[in-house]
């Protein structure tokens, strides 16, 4: 909690100083923001990602099933891994359905990916240059459970992350976002990645599992060995920058409601994860 305050009243702080409106940051990938289904849709981020990076991922309507297990379950739209359920056959599938209620949130069905490892790359790019970064975080999301396919977050409590930036040459830094800013210019972003190991990640050998775009958390903050004031520095130097890209928007840029859309889509999944699990 502490960490998050620090971010926001870090950012707000460099907004200030470089006079843009703090309020604008949820604007800042407003291009990506889905004004119909009121929400930055996976599918939509499935679209624009390289074919030999995709997993197979479907709305679960209409009884469509898997072409292979183990699958996960997803909200259309959720953040911290909420309500997201691994499924391994289609008799466990089937069970889901039938307890889960017709009204929003809908789900989507995604693929699991083969690789071992999973990866989060965190960017903000530069300030008149979105094809280049800035600010590049490589955090690995470990588990120290006994489930080959856990669902990793701040709600299982055998997740825990390490810094991986410190092995990696700005050369080979360069390398993985060459990968990754094919699928779109976001001002800010994380990326959700599985890959065998970091030599992988490099070569552009992994499946994207996850892009965040509306409040994406640095999990370089989250690391246990990463000290207090190297964190520090880290939300200084992030947020300085994002609040640069902030006043990059253009004035042009249409202005989408997406603080208070989002707000009621994670009441809503809230809600329904809540009544899900105690049925």
């Amino acid at each position: 909690m502490l960490t998050r305050i620090a971010l926001v009243v870090s950012y707000i702080l460099y907004c200030i100083r470089f006079l843009v409106g703090p309020w604008k940051y949820f604007q800042l990938n407003a291009t990506y923001f889905n004004e119909q289904r009121n929400l930055f849709s996976k599918l939509d981020m499935d679209a624009r990602i390289p074919k030999q990076w995709q997993l197979e991922q479907f709305m679960d309507i209409a009884n469509n099933n898997p072409s292979a297990y183990p699958v996960f379950m997803k909200p259309e739209w959720g953040q911290n891994s909420q309500g997201i359920v691994r499924i391994d056959n289609l008799l466990a599938l089937q069970k889901i359905r039938q307890k889960r209620s017709p009204s929003p949130p809908f789900y989507l069905l995604q693929q699991a990916a083969p690789e071992k490892r999973e990866f989060e790359i965190f960017v903000i790019p530069e300030k008149d240059n979105l094809q280049q970064f800035s600010v590049l975080s490589i955090t690995e999301t470990c588990n120290s459970g006994d489930d080959p396919l856990p669902i990793n977050g701040i709600y299982n409590d055998h997740t825990y992350y390490t810094d991986c930036l410190g092995l990696l040459s700005l050369t080979q830094q360069q390398k993985i976002w060459s990968h990754l800013k094919q699928i779109g210019e976001f001002r800010i972003v994380r990326y959700g990645v599985r890959a065998d190991s970091l030599e992988s990640l490099i070569a552009g050998q992994f499946h994207v599992i996850e892009i965040n775009l509306y409040v994406p958390m640095p999990l370089i903050l989250l690391v246990q060995d990463v000290g207090f004031w190297q964190k520090i520095k880290f939300i200084r130097r992030s947020m300085k920058q994002l609040a640069k890209v902030t006043t990059m928007i253009p004035r042009t840029q249409a202005v989408k409601s997406v603080f208070f859309n989002k707000l009621k889509l994670a009441q809503r999944l809230k809600r329904a994860t809540k009544n899900e699990t105690s049925l």
